[in-house]
């Protein structure tokens, strides 16, 4: 495939294997297996990614102090964020968290125009609109009746989203000065570190499935998130942020897609709409 091509490969790949990571998610979590520790399980399966990616550029691994911040920025602020939301959906309303977070591509969108000079056609524009309409149609869960006090969920989701959109300016920054695998290695380890604050949101008073429909499942599960990530930074390499980030948000139409047919659930006016939306996103952008 043509290097200008690239880009959609990696970015279809990611959008795929993250979209089935998050139909899946939840059944080991639904078997008593926590997604903190269910964390902890991504940042393992990132490893073997890391080391692949390592052999792929003959374990040349690129190791200035501007290349160990980078990468470790990518993982810390997409990491670090993964965290806080697990604590702000303790407490706050996930009707209102996800569709607000849903929306950070906006963001990356501005940094990179502002900062990294990207440009789209009026068409490409067209698309990135369409495209962050559907993830927030995608991301809309109807109210619960959860109590909720105080702001403290808010500013978590706040940060999330300032968290998630910097990562993917960050990524294309990184790539347009190093290799994505070395990114992709200080990611790997800058995650890890995060384990000990993951293991202390871990509620070990509950128990824990540590059996295959546990721990079992969620390893070949976050492996696919692990490979989805790679992939993201790959995509990268090749492909502008303003298009990518928007695009690999639309993982959520497999998500929605795979969760309706497993739980056998007719889709309302709102998935139904965002699901032709991001139908219309892909077409648009994908040209």
């Amino acid at each position: 495939m043509h290097k200008s091509r690239l880009w959609l490969l990696y970015t279809a790949i990611n959008t795929v294997f993250v979209g089935v990571w998050g139909a899946f998610i939840e059944i080991p979590e639904k078997a008593g297996f926590p997604a903190t520790l269910g964390y902890i399980v991504w940042t393992l399966t990132m490893l073997p990614c890391a080391i692949v990616a390592l052999r792929i550029v003959d374990w040349k691994l690129e190791h200035t102090p501007r290349d160990i911040f980078l990468g470790a920025m990518v993982g810390l602020l997409g990491a670090g964020g993964q965290l806080i939301l697990f604590q702000a959906l303790r407490i706050g309303p996930a009707y209102i968290l996800f569709p607000l977070i849903a929306l950070f591509p906006l963001l990356t969108i501005l940094l990179s125009v502002a900062f990294l000079g990207e440009t789209c056609s009026r068409r490409q524009w067209l698309g990135i609109g369409v495209a962050l309409l559907a993830a927030f149609f995608l991301a809309f869960q109807p109210g619960q009746n959860k109590q909720v006090q105080g702001y403290t969920w808010l500013i978590m989701a706040m940060l999330v989203f300032v968290m998630w959109a910097t990562q993917g300016f960050v990524m294309k920054f990184a790539n347009n000065r190093m290799k994505a695998e070395s990114i992709f290695f200080y990611m790997t380890v800058s995650s890890v570190l995060l384990v000990p604050a993951a293991i202390g949101m871990t509620d070990f008073s509950r128990t824990i499935n540590w059996g295959w429909k546990g721990v079992g499942l969620a390893v070949p599960i976050h492996l696919l998130n692990a490979i989805g990530a790679l992939m993201l930074v790959y995509a990268l390499r090749y492909g502008k942020a303003i298009i990518v980030i928007p695009l690999t948000s639309l993982s959520s139409v497999i998500t929605v897609i795979l969760s309706l047919i497993i739980y056998g659930v007719v889709p309302d006016a709102v998935l139904t709409a965002g699901l032709l939306l991001a139908a219309v996103a892909i077409f648009i952008l994908s040209e």
